[in-house]
């Protein structure tokens, strides 16, 4: 069975109604291309709190609302699932969760994830956590029989939580960012972090640059999962969507600070290359070593020849 994926780029602003005339231009084109999914990036109908917008102080959640039932309705006209980047209200003083909705060929929310790990410090007043409300879950959905599980950006540094959804069956990521709408001044405080000197042996100038794709191809590899990555475009965009197969290799990546979606047939039946599969479950279960361990004087014995 195999399982036909468009991940998203478009740029991602605090516009609730360019962003769903985006996202639904964009469903239409996924189910004329048979697409059975469409994965978005993080915060695409709402924006992003601290990046598009400064806070939620004065947001239109009936906006976001209307907007959303506009999107599900889309994707029971189109018969097409949507993995929807978006920021979901809570009661009283409680900040929003940023969130993925799970929305069905029937337009039904089967399901949402909220951000397990939102970037900032403890104070609860920096990054992520200055707007947003930390995640309870995992969140897992078969598509045509193909277990799927989702991620947003910051989740990325925590590598506990892949091999939590490895345990799990998982077999496809949709891992949503949105390393993105970077200004002049953030831009340069990362490349003087980075350091100018380093520029020639990384592939870009920025930690989203650097980090973020080459964890997904790490994580890919030693997890044997396909990973949809999807980001914004808004320009400065850190780097544009891809997608990775088990084995580690990029199957597929769009022009960066351009929209545009990327089309991907996948067929987890098909085995790649996994150095990992014989000893993977064994390492996840605290047991540190292949093979089988020897008793022997000398093994013991580490401080001479």
């Amino acid at each position: 069975m195999t399982l036909k994926i468009a991940t998203s780029q478009f740029p991602v602003s605090s516009s609730i109604i360019s962003n769903k005339e985006n996202i639904i231009g964009q469903m239409e084109i996924a189910a004329t291309h048979g697409c059975d999914v469409i994965h978005f990036p993080e915060g695409s109908l709402s924006g992003y709190a601290g990046i598009d917008f400064p806070s939620f102080a004065g947001f239109d959640w009936a906006a976001l609302k209307s907007a959303t039932l506009d999107v599900m309705d889309a994707a029971r006209r189109l018969g097409l699932w949507v993995v929807l980047g978006s920021s979901h209200p809570l009661t009283g003083e409680h900040k929003p969760h940023n969130s993925l909705y799970i929305i069905s060929p029937q337009g039904v929310i089967t399901d949402r994830y909220d951000k397990l790990f939102c970037a900032g410090d403890e104070s609860g007043e920096t990054g992520d956590l200055a707007h947003y409300s930390p995640g309870t879950h995992f969140t897992l959905f078969e598509i045509k029989g193909i277990c799927c599980a989702v991620l947003i950006c910051h989740d990325y540094r925590y590598p506990e939580l892949y091999r939590e959804l490895k345990q799990r069956n998982a077999e496809v990521i949709f891992h949503s960012y949105h390393a993105a709408n970077m200004d002049h001044d953030r831009r340069k405080m990362m490349e003087a972090e980075v350091g100018e000197e380093n520029f020639k042996w990384n592939t870009g100038h920025t930690y989203p640059e650097i980090t973020m794709p080459a964890t997904m191809v790490s994580y890919a590899a030693n997890n044997y999962l396909w990973i949809s990555c999807a980001n914004s475009s808004a320009k400065e965009s850190c780097w544009a969507s891809f997608m990775v197969r088990p084995d580690g290799v990029i199957t597929g990546r769009l022009e960066k600070n351009v929209a545009a979606l990327l089309f991907s047939e996948i067929d987890p039946a098909k085995t790649y290359y996994d150095s990992t599969k014989y000893w993977r479950s064994r390492s996840i279960n605290g047991f540190y070593h292949s093979g089988t361990r020897v008793e022997d004087a000398r093994s013991l014995n580490r401080t001479e020849l």
